[in-house]
C-alpha cells in the first residue's frame, strides 16, 4: 500500500503547467510540514515536500491556493529520476496528489469565492466531485 497524508502550508504559489503531447494540466507545489517535536533548540523543524497534482485537482489548486495557505493533501509517494543536460542522474521524491482539501480561508476573502461552497474532494482521474460528509456524519 502506498498512501501518504500531509498537513501543511504552501511555501509559494502553485505552478501550472500543461503537458506538451495532450495538454494535461499538471499544478507543482510544496508543502511545509511541521515536525511532530522540537530540536535541541526547543525549535520546530519542517519537512518540505513537493506535491503534483494532475487535471481538474490541478487547476483548481493554481486557481484558489497562496503562498501561506493550509492544505491536506492525500496522495501516494513516487519517485523518479533524471538527468540533468550536464548528464548527472538525479533523483525526486513527491506525492501525487489525489485529493486536497483548504483548511483555512483566504487572506482577502472579498476577492476568492467563499471556500464553505465549493467541494474540494477531486479524485485523480478526472476531477469527479465526490459527497462531503459532515463534521458529525463520521462514517466508521
Amino acid at each position: 500500500m502506498n498512501r501518504v497524508i500531509l498537513i501543511g502550508r504552501l511555501t509559494r504559489d502553485p505552478e501550472l503547467r500543461y503537458t506538451p503531447a495532450n495538454s494535461v494540466p499538471v499544478a507543482t507545489f510544496t508543502v511545509a510540514v511541521d515536525r511532530p517535536f522540537l530540536n535541541q533548540k526547543g525549535e520546530r523543524e519542517a519537512d518540505f515536500i513537493r506535491i503534483v497534482a494532475w487535471r481538474k485537482l490541478a487547476e483548481t489548486c493554481a486557481n484558489n491556493l497562496k503562498k501561506g495557505r493550509q492544505v491536506a493533501v492525500s496522495g501516494r509517494l513516487q519517485v523518479r529520476s533524471y538527468d540533468t543536460p550536464e548528464g548527472q542522474r538525479r533523483s525526486i521524491t513527491e506525492v501525487v496528489a489525489d485529493e486536497v482539501k483548504f483548511l483555512d480561508r483566504p487572506r482577502n476573502a472579498g476577492s476568492e469565492p467563499d471556500f464553505d461552497s465549493i467541494d474540494m474532494d477531486m479524485d485523480f482521474d478526472g476531477g469527479e466531485q465526490h459527497e462531503d460528509i459532515g463534521g458529525n456524519e463520521v462514517p466508521f
